[in-house]
């Protein structure tokens, strides 16, 4: 691994950037005034306002895609990630509304349009799949919700749901005969990495049954390299480029989630995946997208042409995950 260019990092004009290194990479504590003062920088930073306002939109418009990164669920999952509050300014119109909307299961719901192929309705609904419900259930426990009786339950149902192989596609019982374009008893690789995510925030969930299996589906996919595709999803090329936020199935957003988990530590297939993130440094050992999402422009890791901050220092992360 490159040394880390934590000078870089630290100088960078993203106060989410300077936050996170400071707590992820350097270790210091949160009431640290160093680190204080880098996250009071991000919480009143424009970039970091204006995702709170578009969180706030949650329900307004239908998911008609689940890799639509414009999305106002994938603001709500980018701000977990730099590690805004649920008592921080800003952010609790949007998670009102996140917790209003519940299923009787106790799921947390989308606005959701299934077209009729996929035995949907074609029409606008709240309910719940397994491509949105965990996304949003791991920022309420990134945000420290996790002490709440209705985020507890929906961790519970979605541990139960888990099968032998890792999570399936599966949906909300209101949806009938729901399943997306791959065999019913294939495991999904998204689901699995956004069930995953969730389970990384509990504790008493990262050694289960459940977390093992996903994390050995993850991985074994990976050790089919180009030849082995389960619901559309493959880790080709398109697969290892270096993209965020962490929206859909690549190799960032999966090595990121597996960090988290022992099992996936130890393992040479593990390794092999950080192995192909790290041959992607520059000389001076930072990172920059090789992929975007259009609706993120202007924000340095949605720019193919200068290295990202950010980027670099979700890289160094997950490799710190293995030292």
């Amino acid at each position: 691994m490159s040394e880390i260019p934590i000078t870089w990092l630290l100088e960078s004009d993203e106060p989410w950037t300077r936050y996170r290194t400071l707590v992820d990479l350097l270790d210091q504590a949160e009431d640290d005034v160093e680190v204080q003062v880098a996250r009071a920088a991000m919480l009143a930073h424009p970039q970091v306002q204006d995702l709170m306002e578009k969180a706030a939109t949650w329900g307004a418009d239908a998911f008609k895609r689940h890799n639509d990164a414009n999305y106002p669920i994938y603001a709500f999952s980018t701000l977990a990630d730099f590690g805004v509050r649920v008592d921080d300014p800003g952010i609790k119109p949007g998670i009102d509304l996140v917790l209003s909307h519940r299923s009787a299961e106790g799921m947390f719901q989308s606005v959701v349009n299934i077209p009729k192929t996929f035995g949907g309705t074609g029409e606008d609904m709240w309910t719940w799949i397994l491509c949105d419900s965990p996304t949003l259930l791991y920022t309420l426990l990134a945000m420290g919700l996790g002490a709440d009786p209705r985020v507890q339950e929906a961790v519970a149902y979605l541990v139960n749901l888990a099968d032998e192989n890792g999570w399936r596609c599966k949906g909300s019982p209101d949806l009938g005969k729901f399943k997306g374009p791959g065999r019913r008893d294939d495991p999904c690789p998204i689901v699995n990495v956004y069930a995953l995510k969730v389970l990384s925030q509990v504790p008493d969930y990262i050694a289960s049954d459940a977390a093992r299996a996903s994390v050995e589906m993850l991985l074994s996919h990976w050790a089919h390299e180009w030849d082995h595709k389960l619901f559309m999803f493959g880790v080709g090329t398109g697969y290892r480029k270096l993209k965020y936020p962490f929206v859909w199935y690549d190799i960032l957003h999966v090595a990121e989630v597996l960090s988290h988990f022992p099992s996936a530590r130890s393992d040479p297939r593990f390794h092999q995946m950080l192995a192909a993130i790290a041959t992607q440094a520059d000389e001076a050992g930072y990172y920059t997208a090789s992929s975007m999402y259009q609706a993120w422009k202007g924000w340095s890791f949605a720019n193919k042409k200068q290295p990202s901050p950010w980027l670099t220092f979700l890289v160094y992360r997950v490799l710190k995950s293995v030292t």
